[in-house]
């Protein structure tokens, strides 16, 4: 009996000690100060680590990430930058839940921090956010002024001197954020891998430059140039100092409806084209025009003047004749053959831009002169020369009619005739003073006028005799003075 009261007593013994040695295995791993092992924050080890360190660590990281900043460099236009800390745009950063994990540790009762202990999770994920609106906003207001202004087109004037002279165009600017916005948005919201194991106090800036499109206007500088419109290549002027009111009316308003026409390479020029716009824009008036062989009052005299000294501005400049014919009758102010004629739906002046580039034509009229420019690209070394030689001359031949208001047998020279000619023009292009090309470009017959003569009648009782009916080609009315 005694020999098993001794057992019983002996068995009791180890029970309270392993008792006594188990609760001090569990206070002590209860109350330790150590974060359990294996516990990560992002990829920072705080496993290990004593509570208020860990609690430390992480907040000293999560102060580190809102100092971080970010540089913009405008170095296209402004050369300038700006920094500003991502805690500016609202960012913050929190390992939630951490805090108050690791501070549950140490509260509540031995059994409860024992089980908690146990139970405590081995990672938690770093929280962010931030305005990345207020980011663009800040960008757009510290380079506001990139935005407040306009493409200008480059400009060609052409001075009193004939000079070319270009403004070059001016450049808008637009800020293209979207990428830049995308980019910070990237850089500032860390991916789980990204949240780093050692910590500092600068964990980085991000460097950016600011991202600006340029905007061109319509008309670049480099645009305007390729048009070639490059000096002063040709220039002609006729004299209308003779001409009436109406004629000198007509001229002018002709060549200023011609001036700054403007021709792109191989563009053919119609003087039909001119002459519709001259009727919508003016009103011509009465001056003599060419009618069956004869000068007579008509409406729209001395638009031919402008076509005929445009003509001889283009044959001077080497550009090609597509359609071109000379007045039946001489004019005076250009010798035979350098005469361009035009009849509504019925004779026209055409050329083709030969020169490779554009073409512009300036006129100008004053005291009775009337001045064409062209304005284009033509090597300087390189001039034309225009010739004109007369084939025949052609007599007039009389015509002679009753008159029967004169006396009996009397005959009177109304109109004396004037000779007509047949006339070969010829354009001889030079390079550096030598020959290179002679071309026939035309061959003209100018009619002759008759010499008109009446004579009285045979008898008095004689018959008047019949007029003659001008042929279907007389009916043409062509400018003439």
């Amino acid at each position: 009996m005694r020999k098993l009261q001794w057992v019983l007593w002996g068995l009791l013994a180890v029970v309270l000690f392993a008792a006594a040695a188990g609760f001090v295995v569990v206070w002590k791993y209860a109350n330790q100060e150590l974060v359990p092992e294996g516990v990560t924050a992002g990829k920072l080890q705080i496993g290990g680590m004593y509570i208020d360190d860990a609690i430390a660590l992480l907040d000293k990281y999560e102060k580190a990430l809102e100092k971080r900043s970010i540089t913009v460099q405008a170095n296209q236009v402004a050369k300038d930058s700006r920094s500003w800390l991502v805690s500016e745009f609202g960012y913050r950063a929190e390992f939630t839940g951490a805090r108050d994990a690791l501070l549950q540790l140490k509260k509540g009762g031995l059994w409860e921090r024992a089980r908690y202990r146990y139970q405590f999770p081995n990672h938690y994920a770093l929280s962010q956010s931030w305005e990345k609106s207020a980011f663009e906003s800040a960008l757009r207001k510290q380079w506001r002024w990139v935005e407040n202004n306009s493409p200008q087109n480059a400009s060609r004037e052409i001075t009193k001197q004939d000079e070319v002279i270009y403004t070059p165009h001016a450049d808008a600017y637009r800020l293209d954020l979207a990428g830049l916005v995308q980019e910070a948005d990237l850089w500032v919201l860390l991916e789980e891998n990204e949240v780093g194991q050692e910590v500092t106090d600068d964990l980085g800036t991000m460097v950016a430059e600011l991202p600006i499109s340029t905007i061109h206007p319509d008309i670049t500088l480099e645009k305007l140039k390729n048009e070639g419109i490059d000096r002063l290549i040709m220039s002609f002027t006729t004299d209308f100092s003779s001409s009436a009111e109406g004629r000198s009316h007509n001229v002018s308003v002709t060549a200023k409806t011609l001036n700054d026409w403007y021709l792109k390479p191989d563009e053919v020029f119609a003087y039909s084209e001119l002459i519709a716009k001259a009727e919508k824009e003016h009103t011509y008036r009465e001056a003599p025009v060419i009618l069956n062989g004869k000068f007579v009052p008509g409406i729209g005299g001395g638009i031919c003047q402008v076509s005929s000294t445009l003509y001889q501005a283009i044959l001077r400049a080497g550009l090609g004749i597509e359609e071109r014919r000379n007045h039946s009758l001489p004019v005076a102010y250009l010798p035979l053959g350098h005469d361009a004629t035009y009849a509504t739906d019925a004779i026209d002046f055409k050329f083709r831009n030969t020169t490779g580039k554009s073409l512009l034509i300036r006129t100008s009229v004053k005291n009775k002169k009337l001045t064409i420019k062209l304005f284009g690209t033509m090597p300087s070394n390189e001039s034309y020369e225009i010739e004109s030689v007369t084939l025949d001359t052609l007599s007039p031949k009389t015509q002679q009619s009753v008159n029967p208001a004169l006396p009996v047998g009397k005959t009177v020279v109304v109109d004396k005739g004037k000779p007509g000619y047949i006339v070969e023009t010829y354009r001889t292009h030079l390079r550096d003073g030598k020959v290179i090309t002679r071309e026939r470009v035309s061959k003209d017959t100018y009619r002759a006028q008759p010499t008109l003569i009446e004579t009285g009648p045979a008898s008095l009782n004689a018959t008047p005799s019949p007029q003659t009916t001008p042929s279907p080609g007389d009916s043409l009315v062509e400018d003439g003075l």
